[in-house]
């Protein structure tokens, strides 16, 4: 596909912004982003799985730059995807505060609305094709839907977690969509959402495209390509065996082989940043590399991912950093690789790591903050190495450039430390919402 020139002084900006000469590089780049959904930290080979492997996601992530330190907006699904559509705190918006969202009467009130710029929207206004497939779980009213939300083109399902085979959501009840029309179609989801991307990628664009992949894979129900559809009265979070989440991550490590594949067969991968991490910590069948506790924890278990990038030619390929990033992030430099604009009273909480990704920038000491308070109450701020922590009243100060495992507190012997973390994190909370009850 050959994109759209853009403006001359448009050019320049992103000339002295990523410091790229050729001109046939300074067209608009397009833009994937994938993300996963309850991965571990180490559920890929390339992360340090050794029970299965995952070739095409380790090619991908040889391809640019790993981040080693990366980490969700929130222990949780829906926070972390707040997070990542708005750029912003998801403790800034009402629905970034439910911990996560489900199908009872009260969180059916909470979604993401046009009043909370998204990505989609900002880049929708920037010239950007802008398609979402996949898990959506911010909303499911008609208001909260990715096509009122800035997104030209959704496929997927709005819950928390749907079906693999039956692709039934919350409540039992159907849940895969088109736009917002109601769809039926058999398949495993996992490649559903694949076979979709690869026709996506194939079909006609006359403008850059901005593409949101959501994989539920890893996410409960277990079951992989050839199980059967949970009763209507199962629980999603029963049954399930290490070999079929190993097979849960075969299909998906497969799907983002044929997502890539079909970028080459189209000419299109020289052309396209992609992006891949994850929403949250994994559980039960997860691999959390010896990180503390799992999924809806803030300790380092819940809320550090996989991350990595690849611009080819942009970006050099075999690196990884130790830069600490955090999902917010990743919309900030989706925003600045495109050229579109943050709304100007929503301002970013991330950083654009494009300079970093391209070898034009050092890495720098970042300050992240977390909160829960619904189902477990915890704060959480990492400053440099230091990790401040409450988990249900109890305190601790891990340095996590020697522990970060987190298995030494050293509250008692840093106590000055101690004390300056837990109030920078009160201050912190006076800048966004306040807890919503359950």
């Amino acid at each position: 596909m050959q994109l759209k020139v853009i403006s001359s002084l448009f050019l320049f900006g992103i000339n002295l912004c990523f410091g790229i000469s050729s001109v046939a590089q300074l067209q608009r780049p397009n833009i994937i982003y994938i993300m996963t959904d309850d991965m571990g930290y180490a559920d890929l080979s390339g992360y340090g799985q050794k029970a299965y492997s995952t070739p095409n996601l380790d090619k991908l992530a040889s391809q640019g730059l790993r981040f080693s330190q990366a980490y969700s907006a929130g222990p949780l699904c829906t926070p972390t995807r707040a997070g990542y559509m708005t750029g912003r705190y998801p403790a800034r918006i009402p629905v970034g505060l439910i911990e996560p969202l489900t199908a009872s009467a009260k969180d059916s009130t909470y979604g993401l609305t046009p009043e909370f710029p998204s990505i989609g929207t900002l880049m929708k206004q920037g010239g950007y094709e802008t398609v979402l497939i996949g898990k959506w779980h911010l909303g499911l009213l008609p208001q909260h839907s990715p096509v009122d939300n800035g997104f030209d083109h959704f496929y997927g399902f709005h819950s928390g977690a749907a079906d693999y085979i039956s692709h039934k959501g919350d409540g039992g009840k159907p849940d895969l969509y088109e736009n917002n029309n109601p769809v039926t179609q058999e398949g495993y989801l996992t490649d559903l959402f694949t076979q979709r991307t690869v026709a996506f990628l194939k079909g006609a664009h006359s403008k850059p495209f901005f593409l949101t992949l959501n994989y539920n894979a890893p996410h409960w129900p277990w079951q992989g390509p050839a199980d059967k559809a949970y009763d209507d009265t199962a629980d999603f979070r029963a049954g399930g065996s290490a070999a079929i989440y190993a097979a849960m991550m075969k299909s998906l490590d497969d799907g983002v082989g044929a997502v890539m594949k079909a970028l080459d067969e189209t000419g299109l991968a020289d052309q396209t940043i992609v992006i891949f991490t994850n929403d949250n910590g994994g559980e039960r069948y997860s691999n959390n590399g010896g990180l503390a506790k799992s999924k809806g924890s803030l300790w380092e278990g819940g809320i550090r991912v996989p991350a990595f990038i690849r611009w080819t030619g942009i970006i050099p390929p075999g690196g990884t950093s130790t830069q600490p990033v955090i999902t917010m992030d990743w919309t900030a430099t989706i925003l600045a690789a495109a050229g579109a604009k943050p709304h100007p009273d929503f301002p970013l909480d991330g950083i654009n790591l494009m300079p970093l990704c391209r070898g034009k920038g050092k890495e720098i000491e970042r300050t992240f903050y977390w909160r829960t308070s619904q189902r477990k109450k915890q704060k959480a701020i990492r400053d440099g190495n230091w990790k401040y922590l409450q988990d249900e009243g109890e305190e601790f100060l891990f340095d996590l450039g020697r522990d970060p495992g987190e298995k030494v507190n050293l509250k008692a012997t840093n106590p000055e430390k101690f004390r300056q973390l837990k109030a920078r994190h009160s201050e912190w909370e006076k800048t966004v919402l306040p807890p919503i009850p359950l």
